[in-house]
């Protein structure tokens, strides 16, 4: 897997975990608060072939 492939494979694993901890009972909410925008802004480009028509997301119109 290319090194890109792994990073944005892991932080999406992460921001996975941590919306499952936030579910939990007596979750530090405030840690929740604070790594999850920090992990959503480190979530690099996504790999190539990511999407079906390789155009990225769908933006809301």
């Amino acid at each position: 897997m290319c090194p890109d492939c792994e990073d944005f494979a892991r932080t999406v694993l992460l921001l996975g975990q941590l919306a499952l901890y936030a579910d939990m009972a007596g979750a530090d909410l405030d840690f929740v608060d604070v790594v999850c925008p920090s992990l959503a802004v480190s979530l690099p480009e996504p790999p190539p072939g990511t999407f079906p028509d390789d155009s990225g997301p769908a933006e809301d119109s």
